[in-house]
């Protein structure tokens, strides 16, 4: 195990980091990491019934993306809004920052937009003339390494709306997608058995790992809940394969906190990496993630770290497409 930052990174050829979806979700290769025997194969996300035991559950994070991303009316200024603080005032992350700082002001769908005080955890205070929505109307929030212009998002908008969503996305609440959850058709799900928990990704997704100690990073906490019939259903399985970081971090919480999985609501800032000891997940389904990030140390607690950067070299050679809208990975 390690709990140095920089054993957590690898190489990455930019062009391997997917900017659109592929024309069919379900096209997306899977590489397929059999732990017990630290084999790594080939497949296809299609492939994926043939690696499931009929016993298996598939437990999903069914959160719905805001759309919470704008841009100032002259296109210069970008804005994810995280959360409306009091009437007129939004918290947002602002992209370039040297242009929107205290007291200059811009426009967003008309209403001037005036730049406060930075919050304590990095974000910009936005102060409005009028009290809009800013948590839609919006694009969908795409993560940095999908790099276009505005004009350019204008053009996708549509498409992103449509595929950063995932089908079975039912709460609002995200800033960002539940991203493996991303492939599954109705039909691919359909045919398998499967029920849905819910969590809010929040600033946690977006807070990079600053120090190289990885044991002092702290997580922002994301609101979480369970129904009863949910937690039913994961207390009776056999096998639980989770689909995605965020389902992952959702169960093995509640095991934590409760000493079961039980019907719950609340908030988790759990940080998972090695030597991270697993209660509820046997099967995770998971995208490929950044370098030095803590869902790479979450699926580095899961599969081992070793195995999974090998895993991430092959990736690299056999040109898999990275991040939220490339392809996956399904750890047995």
């Amino acid at each position: 195990m390690s709990t140095r930052l920089n054993d957590y990174n690898y190489e990455l050829p930019r062009e391997l980091i997917a900017q659109h979806p592929l024309p069919r979700r379900q096209d997306s290769r899977m590489m397929v990491l059999h732990r017990d025997r630290k084999k790594i194969e080939h497949a296809h996300f299609v492939d994926l019934e043939k690696f499931l035991r009929d016993d298996d559950l598939l437990v999903l994070n069914n959160s719905r993306v805001l759309p919470a991303r704008h841009f100032s009316d002259d296109g210069k200024i970008e804005f994810l809004c995280l959360e409306k603080t009091a009437p007129c005032h939004w918290k947002a992350l602002v992209k370039p920052s040297r242009k929107f700082g205290k007291g200059i002001a811009t426009f967003i769908q008309g209403v001037r937009a005036e730049a406060g005080e930075i919050f304590a955890d990095g974000p910009r205070e936005i102060v409005l003339s009028d009290d809009i929505d800013l948590q839609h109307g919006g694009a969908m929030p795409l993560p940095p390494y999908i790099k276009r212009s505005a004009v350019v998002d204008r053009r996708y908008k549509a498409e992103d709306e449509a595929r950063y969503q995932t089908v079975f996305a039912k709460y609002e609440g995200s800033l960002a997608a539940p991203t493996a959850g991303l492939h599954f058709t109705p039909q691919i799900l359909g045919a398998l058995p499967h029920v849905f928990i819910t969590l809010h990704v929040g600033m946690a997704t977006f807070r990079p790992v600053k120090v190289e100690d990885i044991t002092q990073h702290q997580m922002h906490p994301e609101r979480f809940s369970i129904s009863p019939g949910s937690a039913e259903a994961i207390a009776r399985a056999r096998r639980i394969v989770a689909i995605g970081t965020t389902t992952v971090r959702v169960l093995e919480s509640v095991k934590r906190r409760f000493g079961k999985i039980q019907a719950s609501q609340g908030e988790t800032n759990i940080f998972i990496y090695p030597p991270f000891q697993f209660r509820v997940v046997d099967v995770l389904l998971t995208n490929f993630h950044l370098p030095r990030s803590t869902l790479l140390m979450l699926v580095s607690a899961f599969a081992g770290r070793e195995l999974i950067l090998r895993a991430y070299e092959e990736a690299v050679r056999e040109r898999y497409r990275f991040f939220s809208y490339g392809d996956c990975m399904l750890i047995l």
